[in-house]
């Protein structure tokens, strides 16, 4: 029976639906894994993804959303509610 992992990540970027959209595009072309839900809170800046499948799968669309991050996300110029760690 094959092993089923969820990752349940948040992204600094809860404001611009264009880029919340490509970001779960970049989990969604990932084969053999789900989007299961996605959130986005406007004042806090933030979006939580989760997403689950087998674990080589759930890696390469975790892989594959924090690529798409990088190119989208500028945290020079990112606002929200609650300062930011790490």
């Amino acid at each position: 029976m094959p092993r089923l992992v969820e990752c349940v990540p948040n992204v600094s970027e809860g404001r611009r639906r264009d880029v919340i959209d490509r970001l779960a595009k970049a989990i969604r072309g990932v084969p053999g894994v789900r989007l299961l839900d996605q959130t986005s809170d406007v004042d806090h800046n933030r979006s939580v993804f989760t997403f689950a499948g087998d674990a080589d799968a759930v890696t390469a669309a975790a892989h594959a959303l924090i690529t798409s991050a990088l190119g989208e996300i500028d945290m020079r110029t990112h606002k929200g509610e609650h300062p930011r760690l790490g």
